[in-house]
């Protein structure tokens, strides 16, 4: 998975005074948990800007000014309410040997044979909850579609990989192929349209002939 260095001075005080000093020069307050303290600091808001504003995900490299650089992934964000500035992040620290649970975005490769035919692939799913290494954590979850009839679904079950456990049921839909106004028929294979014309002409040779 990628990573972001983000370049931060350790806060000293963390009071309302301060906090609102540091959003009126252009700064975001920022903490840090999970390690063996409680690490506050402060980075400019356009650093955040390549975290945040993206569909990707992103594990964060927080190079502090004392020389500290602490892993981390982004746990929670607040924006204003108008003006949709950054007021606060939560980060969480992460370790090569530990675990972490992130919601890894998910393509599709292939283009479905119901959607050749007129349906429309319908998403369930956008990201996909999964536990497991930062190393070993892709930067986003593939599904192959070229299979997929109309109304055909894909599964987690799916697109499921030994270097990480997805964290939801294995009969959650990812996505399925819906029929539209549009949908024609899919033709089967040829044995089933040979096996069709020949219910077609035992039944014609069957049939008495009118006179």
């Amino acid at each position: 998975m990628k990573s972001i260095t983000i370049n931060a001075s350790q806060r000293e005080s963390v009071g309302k005074k301060s906090t609102k000093a540091l959003r009126n020069a252009g700064q975001v307050p920022c903490v840090i948990y999970g390690g063996d303290t409680v690490v506050h600091f402060a980075a400019p808001e356009l650093a955040f800007k390549n975290l945040v504003y993206t569909p990707d995900v992103h594990t964060v490299k927080i190079a502090l000014d004392n020389g500290t650089e602490l892993n981390a992934i982004l746990q929670d964000i607040q924006f204003h309410p108008v003006t949709d500035r950054i007021l606060h992040i939560d980060f969480v620290q992460i370790f090569d040997d530990k675990p972490i649970t992130m919601e890894i975005p998910f393509r599709t490769t292939g283009v479905s044979r119901g959607v050749r035919n007129g349906g429309v692939l319908r998403f369930n799913l956008r990201r996909i909850k999964v536990k497991g290494l930062a190393s070993d954590l892709p930067d986003y979850i593939e599904g192959d579609i070229t299979n997929l009839k109309i109304g055909n679904k894909l599964y987690v079950t799916d697109v499921a990989d030994d270097k990480f456990t997805i964290l939801h049921p294995d009969n959650t839909v990812v996505c399925q192929v819906r029929t539209s106004r549009t949908a024609v028929v899919e033709d089967d294979d040829d044995e089933d349209d040979e096996t069709t014309e020949g219910v077609t002409e035992t039944t014609e040779q069957a049939a008495p002939a009118s006179e």
